[in-house]
């Protein structure tokens, strides 16, 4: 009975997920804010829904009343957050807010399934983190001076970032770790939040080529350290945040072909020097040579994917316990198997949406500071999310980053939940400058 109910509501889950994904893109469409206010209701209802069966079938799979509370203690955290935020900010983007909420519940079924315990702990950091952070988007409306600050962001993030040659400790073959008693985080996560901040603040003031050179070698210098820590996700993320915001500061293809010639001969050269690279590289391109060694996880990500087909196993009903690391690198794998590809789909669409949101907010700001933050922190976001996938896929070498706030990973929680209020706050200003703009011209008129 169980495994028919189980049947069953994969397909109604499918469904959900199908419909709020598509709601994501029509919400670009129309301009009536009636419209999109009851478009951006009826997503609300899709994602409690979409909860619901998850849990309900959960429940029916272990009759544990602690999966029943877990869930209630969801709505309300989600009704409270979808509530409050907007009558807060009345000019916050609710699109945001749904699919943060969207996205953390993904993550916390996920993690339920794997180990309650994680889920509870994913929950009370992203609960925690949101109160926390509810204040930036006020402090990027009301404080004008970021923009004035690009030396101290550059000085301030290399330190932070150097910090772990000090005090780091070593966790998953990477020294990209900081511990201060029972508390463990990457300074790498928050360090690219100030790396965006630095590059936009002096890229936005750049006059001469000789101010870019500068601009060039400190970001280098950032990288540089993130590969002799061997961390080379973080590394390939901070060259391409830095290239792209090059490229749009400037308005200059050859800077771009340029760090790409450049970032491809650092990859070659990274290739003959470090061994750890070289292990990657030969585990990307036969994983299974390597299947009872280091091309296990690779082995057993493709094998997830492969089971659960286009519609997934349905919830409970996989095995991913047989993935290494499944509750953050590798979480792709056991949302494939146990939802399916199209669900696995339908999940980078959603997070696609948030980038392409991100881009309309910076096509619509008028400072070229603001614009340079919501592109370095939309390319942040989306080659997170292609690092993340196409090293479960092999589609490129694993490279152990997460996926935004479905991974299990408090530090990467945290900080994605910063960058999004920071959007937040971007998105309120751009707001804010529309309307006085519209107001001069009818003034004008």
């Amino acid at each position: 009975m169980i495994q028919i109910v189980t049947v069953i509501a994969k397909y109604l889950i499918l469904i959900m997920c199908l419909v709020y994904t598509l709601s994501c893109f029509t919400m670009f469409r129309p301009k009536n804010r009636e419209r999109q206010g009851d478009l951006l209701d009826n997503q609300v209802i899709y994602m409690f829904i979409f909860l619901f069966l998850c849990y309900a079938v959960l429940f029916l799979r272990s009759f544990d009343l602690k999966i029943l509370i877990f869930f209630a203690a969801q709505v309300v955290f989600f009704e409270i957050m979808m509530i409050l935020f907007p009558k807060i900010y009345k000019r916050c983007s609710r699109l945001l807010i749904n699919n943060t909420c969207f996205l953390l519940g993904v993550g916390f079924v996920i993690l339920t399934r794997l180990s309650f315990e994680l889920a509870m702990k994913q929950f009370a950091i992203a609960a925690i983190s949101l109160i926390a952070t509810s204040l930036i988007p006020l402090m990027m409306q009301k404080i004008s001076f970021w923009s004035k600050l690009g030396w101290f962001y550059a000085i301030a993030g290399f330190v932070l970032l150097a910090s772990v040659f000090v005090i780091g400790v070593q966790k998953n073959g990477s020294y990209n770790w900081v511990r201060i008693g029972p508390l463990a985080f990457q300074p790498s996560e928050f360090v690219k939040i100030i790396f965006v901040f630095f590059s936009a603040a002096l890229l936005s003031k750049a006059k001469e080529f000789r101010d870019l050179v500068k601009i060039t070698v400190i970001a280098a210098l950032y990288v540089l350290v993130l590969v002799v820590e061997k961390d080379l996700g973080g590394a390939l993320l901070y060259f391409v945040i830095y290239l792209m915001m090059l490229y749009v500061a400037t308005a200059k293809p050859s800077y771009l072909l340029g760090g790409l010639a450049a970032g491809s001969l650092a990859a070659v050269i990274a290739n003959l020097l470090f061994s750890h690279v070289q292990i990657r590289v030969a585990v990307w391109r036969d994983p299974f040579s390597m299947i009872e060694g280091r091309g296990t996880q690779v082995c057993q990500s493709l094998f997830a994917i492969g089971t659960g087909g286009w519609f997934g196993m349905g919830l409970g009903m996989g095995r991913p316990f047989d993935i290494p690391v499944r509750e953050s690198d590798f979480i792709f794998s056991v949302i494939s198997e146990e939802f399916g590809a199209i669900f696995g789909l339908c999940l980078i669409f959603v997070l696609i949406s948030c980038f392409i949101l991100f881009m309309d907010i910076s096509t619509r700001s008028r400072k070229l500071f603001n614009k340079l933050l919501c592109l370095g922190f939309g390319v942040c976001f989306l080659f997170q999310v292609f690092l993340s996938i196409g090293g479960v896929t092999k589609f490129i070498p694993s490279t152990g980053v997460t996926i935004p706030l479905v991974s299990y990973g408090g530090t990467s929680v945290v900080s994605t939940l910063i960058i999004l209020n920071i959007i937040q706050g971007l998105h309120m200003l751009a707001d804010s400058e529309e309307e006085e703009h519209e107001r001069i011209k009818a003034e004008e008129a």
